[in-house]
């Protein structure tokens, strides 16, 4: 695994002081969720324009993924740039790359609007083309709900998928949230059903010890503080 990047420094005050986000980081053995600094959003942005699932599927409500190579790279640096910023206790998103041994394989996020009344968090995520179906999915997504009910002070953590969407609603029904509704939504001009899950803070303290990973948070009290929540 590969050291996080020295922090940039100014006149004696580095990012991670005037950007707490900046110094996240969530580590379970080979995988680690960071902060997408400017190197990591270069990778991050190479990897989607590879593909990020198959032609003929649209696992997102906005089709972010069609377009050349260059487009689809394009268009992620404009939103993660945009995310990067949006970080507030009444409106936020924390977008973070996921390693597996150094390499960078996808990005992990969660975003929430009035956090510190509702302390319930929506996480979504994906992984580049060639790295699905490795079990990678199911341990990031327990990595970023570490961060948020045991870092960030969430009471509930929900997620949502199409009910085309195999992998990722084996991924959420594994990790044991309950359904909690469905709609019909357009996509790409036509009709999709939308899945919804959630996971309260009781049913993941509950989780055996057997399936709690023994993930590392570095960074997570000063982004709580910045969220409102410390």
């Amino acid at each position: 695994m590969t050291d996080p990047p020295a922090p940039c420094q100014g006149d004696g005050v580095d990012l991670v002081d005037l950007w707490p986000p900046a110094g996240l980081r969530v580590q379970w053995d080979d995988l680690e969720l960071r902060f997408l600094d400017d190197d990591l959003l270069l990778r991050v942005a190479e990897l989607a324009g590879e593909g990020v699932h198959a032609d003929d599927r649209m696992p997102f409500m906005t089709p972010w993924t069609r377009g050349t190579p260059d487009e689809v790279a394009r268009g992620l640096l404009r939103y993660q740039w945009a995310a990067r910023a949006q970080v507030e206790p009444d409106d936020w998103k924390l977008e973070l790359a996921v390693l597996v041994g150094g390499e960078v394989v996808g990005v992990q996020g969660a975003f929430a609007t009035r956090y510190p009344v509702t302390r319930s968090a929506e996480t979504g995520s994906w992984l580049g083309v060639r790295f699905h179906s490795l079990g990678i999915g199911t341990r990031m997504r327990l990595a970023m709900l570490h961060l948020l009910f045991d870092g960030l002070g969430a009471h509930e953590a929900t997620t949502g998928a199409f009910s085309d969407n195999a992998a990722s609603l084996a991924v959420t029904r594994k990790l044991g949230y309950l359904a909690s509704g469905r709609r019909r939504v357009a996509r790409e001009g036509a009709v999709a059903e939308s899945l919804s899950f959630a996971m309260s803070v009781e049913q993941w303290q509950a989780r055996p010890a057997s399936q709690r990973p023994p993930v590392t948070v570095t960074g997570a009290e000063a982004v709580a503080e910045m969220l409102g929540v410390a």
